[in-house]
C-alpha cells in the first residue's frame, strides 16, 4: 500500500514537515508495512523554504541582511537542485514578525534585506531563484530590494530616495546602469499566495496596509504612491504591472520583481508542487492525505 502525505503547515502548531511526521506516526500503527511518501507543502508564504529543502534534500544558508527598519538580522534561505536553485522567503528579512506592534509602519519599512538575500544567492551561483512573498511588513513595491540589487531610484534632484513605501511618490527616474551583473540572466519566480493587483480597492495598500500598521488615510496615500511608482517603472523599465494578477503580493514586491528582475508571478502552491515533484510522487498512490492549518 502506497500512502502519500502532503500537507501544508498547521500555522501556530506545526510545520509541514512536523505534520507529515505526525500523520505518518499514526498511520504506521495501522499499516506498518505501507510505503509512506512524505512531501511537505507550502503556498509561497511561511514555511516555503523549509518545505522545499525538506522535500528535495537541499541545504540552508544564512546571510546577514537588514530587517524592515534597517537592523541586521540573520536571514535564512534554501539551496536546492545542487545549489542551482535558491528558495527565499520575504519574511526572513522583511517580515512582519521581525517588528514589534508599535514598529509597524509601511511608510517606513523596506524590502532592502530581501534584495540582499537575493544578491547573496546570485553570488553563490544560483541560476534560478524562487521568492515566496508571504508575511511581509512592507509596502514599497520592492524598491528596497531593487536598491540592494544595484538600481538607483532618483528624485527630482537626482538624489536617491530613502526607505519605505512613503518615499515612492518622490521617484522621478530609475537608473539601471549599476544593477547586479547576474540578475538579467537569472530566472526569478515569485511564488504568490494571493492574487491581488498592485493598486486600487483590492490592491496591496488598501487590502493589506492596515495589518502592517497603516491607518485608512495612510493606506490611501500609499496606494497613490504605488500608482505613481508603477507609472515610472513602466516608462523606464518597459514593464506594465498595475493590471498584473498577484502584483500586490508582499506590498507590491511581486510587482517590483516583475519589473526589476523580469520575474514570473505564479501560484505559490503550484511552484512548490513542481519543485517537490509532487505529481510523480502521487503516481500509484492508494491514499493521499493533505491539509492546511487543520484536517477536517
Amino acid at each position: 500500500m502506497r500512502i502519500v502525505i502532503a500537507p501544508d503547515s498547521f500555522k501556530g502548531s506545526a510545520s509541514a514537515a512536523e505534520v507529515c511526521a505526525a500523520i505518518r506516526k499514526g498511520l504506521i500503527k495501522v499499516w506498518p508495512d505501507a510505503d509512506f511518501v512524505t512531501v511537505p507543502m507550502a503556498d509561497g508564504g511561511e514555511g516555503t523554504v523549509d518545505a522545499l529543502v525538506s522535500a528535495t534534500s537541499g541545504s540552508f544558508v544564512s546571510v546577514d541582511a537588514h530587517d524592515p527598519l534597517g537592523r541586521l538580522v540573520a536571514a535564512r534561505y534554501g539551496l536546492i537542485d545542487d545549489g542551482d536553485t535558491a528558495v527565499i522567503e520575504t519574511a526572513a528579512a522583511s517580515g512582519l514578525t521581525l517588528l514589534r506592534d508599535d514598529e509597524r509602519n509601511p511608510s517606513l519599512t523596506s524590502t532592502y534585506g530581501t534584495g540582499e538575500t537575493i544578491r547573496d544567492a546570485l553570488g553563490r551561483g544560483a541560476s534560478r531563484i524562487i521568492v515566496g512573498v508571504g508575511g511581509s511588513a512592507t509596502n514599497d513595491a520592492g524598491a528596497g530590494a531593487a536598491q540592494a540589487l544595484g538600481y538607483k531610484l532618483l528624485d527630482a534632484n537626482g538624489v536617491e530616495i530613502g526607505a519605505g513605501g512613503g518615499e515612492l511618490k518622490r521617484v522621478t527616474r530609475i537608473d539601471s546602469s549599476g544593477t547586479h551583473p547576474r540578475l538579467a540572466a537569472t530566472n526569478v519566480v515569485v511564488a504568490c499566495d494571493v492574487d491581488n493587483p498592485l493598486c486600487g480597492p483590492n490592491g496591496a495598500s488598501i487590502t493589506y496596509g492596515p495589518q502592517k500598521g497603516a491607518s485608512r488615510e495612510q493606506a490611501e496615500e500609499l496606494d497613490a504612491a504605488l500608482a505613481h511608482y508603477a507609472a515610472i517603472m513602466e516608462r523606464d523599465l518597459g514593464v506594465q504591472v498595475t493590471e498584473l494578477p498577484g502584483a500586490g503580493a508582499a506590498g507590491g514586491l511581486a510587482a517590483g520583481l516583475a519589473a526589476f528582475a523580469s520575474a514570473e508571478l505564479r501560484c505559490g502552491a503550484e511552484v512548490v508542487a513542481e519543485a517537490c515533484d509532487l505529481e510523480r510522487k502521487l503516481h500509484g498512490a492508494d491514499l493521499v492525505i493533505t491539509g492546511e492549518g487543520r484536517l477536517d
